[in-house]
């Protein structure tokens, strides 16, 4: 069985033991997150279920691995011939987590 959740503005497809890196959720490492904005639940032998925009009463729930960032994205911008050039870094941060349960079948 699976699920597509919506976290931190993208869509995730989600099945039991699956990991998953999502943006920056709040939550200490060991810790469990809900996630509740469950737009698909289907699997086989299971009708598919979907949401409008989402399903009331489903929730994912994940376990926290790691909270990280990933690695300096450069971000360069350069006029030619106006001497103009600004060099800027970009580190995301990202949560890390272990699908447990998909309920609301």
């Amino acid at each position: 069985m699976y699920a597509i959740v919506e976290t931190g503005g993208k869509q995730y497809r989600a099945a039991q033991g699956d990991i998953l890196e999502v943006e920056k959720l709040d939550g200490e490492v060991g810790s469990t997150i809900t996630l509740n904005k469950v737009l698909m639940i289907s699997g086989e032998g299971v009708e598919p279920k979907i949401g409008s925009p989402a399903i009331a009463n489903a929730t994912v729930t994940g376990e926290v691995l790691e909270q990280g960032r990933h690695k300096t994205v450069i971000v360069f911008k350069k006029k030619r011939r106006k001497n103009y050039r600004r060099t800027k870094g970009h580190r995301q941060s990202f949560t890390k987590l272990k699908i447990t349960g998909i309920s609301g079948v």
